[in-house]
């Protein structure tokens, strides 16, 4: 392994977030120690397998859509920005994951796949829920034959 190669393997093996890379078919062809954490899947059970792996079912219609259509048009709809979605892990739990997207293309400016990164927002997701049922109790009228009131 040249010096080149090499740094690029220790970067993506000690990314603190998790890097998944997917084939134009969408199979995982690169999966880091930080996806394994992630998703409890390890390398060697996550790459070569689809990535419905981590979509819930019910969302990968979707996906699935915007990933073919993002590598026919050759560009992501998010242009590189983090969007909030949900994923699912090996032990079956729904967590929410803050991802961004991008394709990878080679020298000719052919897509090879899409690359995401990712990492665990299920806990800042429960306190975003928490503050906006506590502000609607907080805007909510304490006295319920108030309403309609002049």
């Amino acid at each position: 392994m040249d010096a080149d190669a090499a740094l690029s393997h220790h970067v993506l093996a000690q990314l603190a977030d998790a890097l998944i890379f997917a084939d134009c078919e969408g199979r995982i062809r690169v999966w880091n120690g930080a996806a394994e954490a992630l998703f409890g899947f390890p390398a060697s059970a996550a790459i070569g397998q689809s990535l419905d792996l981590i979509i819930p079912e019910r969302l990968r219609a979707a996906h699935w859509n915007g990933f073919n259509r993002a590598v026919a048009a050759r560009q992501t709809r998010l242009a590189g920005k983090a969007v909030m979605t949900r994923a699912t892990t090996a032990a079956g739990a729904a967590i929410y994951v803050e991802m961004s997207f991008a394709l990878v293309c080679d020298a000719r400016g052919e897509v090879l796949g899409s690359v995401a990164v990712a990492r665990d927002a299920t806990e800042r997701r429960a306190r975003e829920r928490a503050l906006q049922q506590r502000m609607c109790a907080i805007e909510a009228p304490s006295d319920p034959g108030a309403q309609g009131t002049p």
